[in-house]
């Protein structure tokens, strides 16, 4: 595709995958202001729907890479449309649900699988439609600032549908949307054709997203049973250990595994992975937190907690804006360094906010926390993607959607995990909660460290795939 084609749909095709990143992240988060809302309406606890909200981000993080390799079979787009069916079928069916039960099913099971679905499509037909590296940095700029600012965004408007009408019209709200990016993605072409004759590798999907399940398992029963969580982990490792010996024997066959092993070897790729599980923990963890605590704690409804979490979207949505332009000129090592420390400022925020009442103190600290990770989103994208050739982008983007859901469900889960040790909702686990997230932000710094210092290719977000770091 020549640079002009580029510019031609440039206008209006990254439309539809700007708003699918968008709504599925927002899924990722809206839920957490309506917490106390949700768990009175279905008859069950605060504890039940963040466990549903866990189980979504799993989900997603389970099938993201067996769903990503799909795409080389079925198509982009043939993905993507039936990932948006299924995504507006688990909508629906949450906005109707009479109990936890079935919510678990239509937002846990179905709006994760739909993500895990149209997620992938997504990068790859941005890796695919612009080829030249600034409009490639600049379109990855806007995918990932409308998964951050849905992330950021979620509590804001989940919270003002919730109070104005009910919780149940959010998921309505997400369906509508679903509807419109369909609308839109019936027109988009997919530039290369499926191979519908190409081997799966049925085992591996099933290893990866069994080992991934059990090993998140293993973190959320921590405080209730830690000789089963002890059991979980050792599970989730034996099972990924075996998962990478199983794609080995096939590489050594010549048979294509669901992941080859040459998507490790790229030693900046594997540090800018790391980075963006790093980013997506700190987001979704403090969303997590801070949301569970303003209502649980505080009593905030949902509306008050989400006004209060626009702090946190007005700085995604502005260094994320940004970010596309700044790629071009400093080095994206510098730029996720700075994200990471940031976000580590604004975590010590939080932290010395505990004990202080109100909500408004919490607002600074999730500022300062929106700017970093927003500034940071875009470069870790563009290390990732733009490190492999087309050949390889079903099985990286599904890896790299993969490793930041993963970093969501970390977030979750951890937090949740820690709360339950530390004395629940109240001050002592907020302020040891916020305390690993702290710690989390130091060590993204740490990594992005040994990224590799800027030369020319790594400023507009393109590398050889044959360089390593």
């Amino acid at each position: 595709m020549s640079t002009t084609t580029t510019r031609t749909v440039a206008g209006w095709t990254l439309v539809p995958l700007a708003l699918a990143q968008f709504i599925c992240s927002f899924a990722g988060s809206n839920m957490n202001v309506m917490l106390n809302d949700m768990s009175r309406d279905l008859g069950t606890t605060v504890a039940g729907i963040q466990l549903s909200i866990t189980l979504f981000l799993l989900t997603m993080a389970a099938l993201m890479v067996p769903f990503g390799k799909l795409t080389d079979l079925l198509g982009r787009k043939t993905c993507f449309l039936l990932g948006l069916g299924i995504y507006g079928l688990g909508a629906v069916l949450s906005a109707l649900a009479p109990g936890l039960g079935l919510l678990v099913l239509g937002n846990s099971i179905l709006e994760g699988a739909g993500t895990a679905l149209l997620i992938p499509p997504v990068y790859i037909l941005v890796t695919l439609y612009w080829k030249d590296t600034q409009s490639r940095a600049r379109s990855f700029g806007l995918v990932s600032a409308a998964g951050g600012v849905g992330a950021a965004m979620g509590p804001l408007i989940g919270g003002w549908i919730c109070s104005a009408i009910s919780w149940r019209a959010a998921f309505l709200f997400q369906a509508l949307i679903i509807v419109v990016i369909i609308l839109f993605a019936l027109a988009l072409k997919d530039p290369l054709a499926p191979d519908p004759g190409r081997p799966y590798d049925v085992v591996g999907a099933v290893l990866s997203g069994t080992g991934l399940v059990l090993f998140v398992a293993g973190i959320l029963v921590v405080d209730t049973s830690p000789l089963l969580a002890v059991a979980l982990l050792i599970a989730g490792a034996a099972v990924i250990a075996w998962f990478f010996a199983w794609i080995r024997r096939l590489e050594r066959r010549h048979r294509e595994p669901l992941l080859s092993t040459s998507l490790f070897a790229n030693r900046t790729s594997n540090f800018g992975l790391v980075t963006q599980n790093f980013q997506w923990l700190l987001l979704m963890g403090i969303s997590f937190l801070v949301s569970s605590h303003l209502q649980v704690v505080r009593h905030y409804d949902a509306i008050e907690t989400g006004v209060i979490f626009t702090a946190a979207t007005v700085g995604i949505l502005v260094s994320s804006l940004a970010a596309g332009r700044l790629v071009r000129v400093i080095a994206q090592r510098t730029l996720i360094l700075g994200g990471f420390v940031l976000t580590g400022i604004g975590t010590m925020l939080l932290l010395l906010v505990g004990a202080i009442p109100g909500g408004w103190p919490f607002v600074p600290g999730l500022l300062v926390i929106g700017l970093g990770v927003g500034v940071m989103l875009t470069p870790s994208v563009n290390v990732v993607q733009s490190a492999f050739p087309e050949a390889q982008q079903g099985e990286i983007s599904g890896l790299s959607r993969s490793v930041s859901n993963l970093g969501s469900s970390f977030g979750t889960a951890i937090v949740g995990t820690v709360l339950g040790f530390g004395v629940g909702q109240r001050a002592g686990g907020y302020v040891l909660a916020m305390a690993v997230l702290v710690v989390v932000a130091v060590a993204g710094a740490v990594v992005g460290g040994f990224l590799p210092r800027g030369r020319s290719e790594e400023r507009v977000g393109i590398s050889s795939p044959a360089v390593d770091g």
